[in-house]
């Protein structure tokens, strides 16, 4: 035989493996397009009906229930660079209170580590949890270990979590998350976010096709999904588990809720919950509200509605690399080890769903496949077109009817892939990207070929699915600008040639150890208190205005009820306008201003003001010790006449910057740590009748002991009115 006939034999091969390969295209493109239809009917149908009957829940509705304890789940192995960025943007943009973040970390992971330990020194709702093993275990390992900690949290705070949520590394929450989720709870037991990719250049194609895959996936298919069985798959980020849940799970674990074997423990999840009964749903929520900031994308022909959902946002691969590892991963363990652990069930509807799963282990190879016929084909028409005397190969291909039947299906199955694909690419990222989609179909084929290869000879390899390791990918975080470094207080002092750096470095080595550094040059004599407050509304470039709290106006006070008063530790100092202006001693996080001006239902403002000012203000006018009012003391006894304007201004700056808090002696002496002292206020909320050293004690987040201990150190520290007398005749 010459080179002609095995080219012969080429072309019926070739036949036979194209007719094979669009038999299983019109399958999977019919299967598709059951999807389609579905989404679109329902969509159409809900429109006509639902909606009509009953109005869309709005961001409003998302205030009206109390907050419920969170805990946010972070897995971290080597993560430096990330997770810093990821926590602190988190705490101090997240719409919510009541919420703890642990980020699991690893003994053999010191830099990542370093990362969490400079978050938590800022912020104590962040906690690191250091796991027992060395990394990489894997996440499912990370998250037993997160799980633990969140339980002895839960002791030593006297809480219980209503809401478990996982969440990587390098995401990006939308400032409403915690707000639906407890909006949601403890009706729901599986809360699942859609996810959207960051897309980077135009001409990035492997960043780009993430973006496109969850547009679509979790714009139509998961809905249809949570609509048909019920079930709801996890995407490992964005989703959050009831009480009841994480409860269920750790009965069933012997105490690892998560299966540490598994590469896509979230997904594994989500399918015993559905079979133990439990409630699943897939949330699309949109904030069409101005006053409320979201993740949408500023492009043209993103959707009011779609664009604005609360969602999760990250970067996801930019190499052809760690896109097929992270791929391969995803295939070990929904294929793989998801037919392993999972077998078929009872429920057709949610069978129909798990071929759904296992089949894009067959799409990936087809597509692939289908590919290479397609450029042989054009190879093949381009030799004929110009070759004109030459062999007409394609007619031994395509003188088949039925290939001629399926190549029309396939076609028209095509065309509506690529318009489902724009559609819902546009209505996320807008028209450019929805064009770009497009263009990026061939790029997705190959690479979700390469990472079935790759899953392949993995578990060749290892000869079981559940021995792949966890194949960790980097990660980019989105470049948000940082929040600029607080400067410490001496140095702000300092520069404002109120103290010298010979002084500043004698008082440090001086001081005594449970002093406050500003507190104790204003004792000293050192600076005036209003310098210090003024350098402290510096540190966090927020506005000063002094304040005597003694005098104000007694209608402002009515203003403000006792019970936000002392939970925020704020006073009211003036009205501006509608404006109400409210001073604190340190800055007043953003979710507090908000949740503030939600009760009073009115503007509010808020600045940094004279340093002790707040204190003694809340006990004088809300906790009615009108016996601590220095400057009536002053008059009553030696006269205020009798002291120099010095001496007096010297005195009343002596008895402000002296005066604390139980809560800040019990964090000095170290009886309580802050996160629980945190949850100590939003609980005391509620019990305001009682002094909060008795609520402490009496549900038991320290001993009498602890509180005397605190009230000694403040006792030591404080100037009282006796001593304030005593202070003045020195002056006489």
């Amino acid at each position: 035989m010459d080179m002609f006939d095995y080219f012969l034999y080429y072309l019926y091969g070739l036949r036979v493996v194209l007719f094979v390969t669009m038999v299983i295209l019109c399958i999977c493109g019919i299967d598709d397009l059951f999807i389609d239809l579905y989404y679109w009917i329902r969509h159409f149908w809900r429109k006509g009906t639902v909606y009509k009957r009953f109005s869309r829940k709005n961001v409003n509705d998302l205030y009206q229930k109390e907050e419920q304890p969170l805990a946010i789940m972070v897995p971290a192995w080597q993560e430096f660079g990330v997770i810093d960025k990821m926590a602190e943007l988190a705490a101090s943009r997240l719409d919510y209170e009541n919420y703890q973040i642990f980020v699991g970390t690893y003994p053999n992971d010191p830099e990542t580590q370093a990362d969490v330990d400079r978050v938590c020194a800022r912020f104590p709702n962040v906690h690191k949890v250091v796991c027992a093993r060395p990394g990489p275990t894997s996440k499912a390992d990370c998250l037993n270990n997160i799980i633990s900690s969140i339980i002895e949290f839960e002791k030593k705070a006297k809480i219980e979590f209503s809401g478990f949520i996982l969440h990587d590394s390098e995401d990006i929450v939308s400032p409403m998350e915690l707000r639906l989720y407890n909006y949601l709870l403890p009706e729901k037991d599986l809360i699942q976010l859609p996810v959207y990719p960051y897309t980077r250049k135009w001409y990035q194609m492997t960043p780009g096709h993430y973006a496109d895959e969850f547009a679509e996936l979790h714009g139509k298919d998961v809905v249809v999904r949570e609509a048909i069985a019920g079930q709801v798959p996890s995407a490992g980020v964005g989703t959050c588990f009831s009480r009841k849940a994480i409860l269920k799970l750790l009965v069933a674990g012997d105490g690892l809720p998560f299966d540490v074997q598994s590469l896509t423990e979230d997904y594994d999840i989500g399918l015993r919950l559905k079979q133990w009964g439990m409630n699943e749903i897939f949330v699309r929520f949109p904030i069409i509200d101005k006053d409320q900031s979201t993740l949408k994308e500023d492009s043209i022909g993103v959707s009011l509605h779609d664009g604005n959902v609360v969602c999760v946002r990250e970067y996801f691969p930019t190499t052809f690399n760690t896109a097929v590892r992270q791929k391969s991963r995803w295939i070990i363990g929904i294929v793989f080890q998801g037919f392993k652990n999972t077998k078929w069930t009872s429920d057709w509807k949610l069978n129909y769903f798990l071929w759904r799963d296992r089949r894009g282990f067959i799409n990936n190879t087809i597509g692939f496949l289908s590919m290479l016929i397609f450029l042989q084909l054009v190879g093949l028409t381009i030799y004929s077109y110009f070759v004109k005397d030459g062999f007409h190969f394609l007619s031994i291909i395509a003188k088949d009817k039925t290939t001629h039947i399926l190549l029309v299906i396939n076609t028209l199955l095509f065309i509506n892939r690529l318009f489902q694909r724009f559609f819902f690419v546009s209505q996320y990222y807008g028209y450019l990207e929805g064009v770009l989609s497009l263009l990026r179909l061939c790029w997705g084929t190959v690479i979700n070929f390469a990472a079935n290869v790759r899953a392949i000879t993995q578990v060749i390899q290892q000869g079981d699915a559940r021995r792949v390791a966890w194949d960790k990918t980097t990660h980019d975080f989105p470049s948000i600008q940082d929040e600029i470094r607080k400067k410490p207080i001496g140095e702000i002092l300092k520069e404002n040639n109120k103290i010298t750096e010979e002084m500043l470095n004698s008082v440090l080595i001086n001081m005594p150890k449970d002093r406050l550094l500003g507190s104790y040059l204003v004792e000293q004599g050192i600076v005036s208190n209003d310098d210090l407050s003024k350098a402290i509304a510096e540190q966090f470039e927020s506005e000063f205005e002094h304040c005597d709290p003694f005098d104000l106006d007694p209608a402002l006070i009515e203003l403000l009820p006792k019970k936000l008063a002392l939970k925020y530790s704020v006073l009211p100092l003036r009205k501006d306008g509608e404006m109400l202006v409210l001073g604190k001693e340190m800055p007043l996080s953003p979710v507090a201003l908000a949740t503030i001006k939600r009760r009073l239902k009115c503007p509010v403002k808020s600045v940094i003001t004279t340093n002790g000012a707040v204190t003694l203000g809340l006990r004088y006018w809300y906790l009615e010790q009108k016996e601590i009012n220095p400057h009536k003391v002053i008059e009553e006894t030696v006269g205020k006449k009798n002291l120099s304007q010095e001496a007096y201004n010297t005195l009343i700056d002596q008895y402000f910057a002296t005066q604390s808090q139980l809560g800040q002696c019990l964090l000095m002496s170290k009886q309580i740590e802050s996160a629980v002292l945190n949850q100590a206020i939003l609980a005391y909320e509620k019990e305001y009748e009682q002094s909060f050293g008795a609520f402490l004690i009496q549900h038991h987040y320290v001993t009498k002991e602890a509180i005397d201990k605190a009230l000694e150190l403040q006792a030591s520290q404080q100037m009282n009115v006796n001593q304030l007398i005593n202070e003045c005749k020195q002056y006489l």
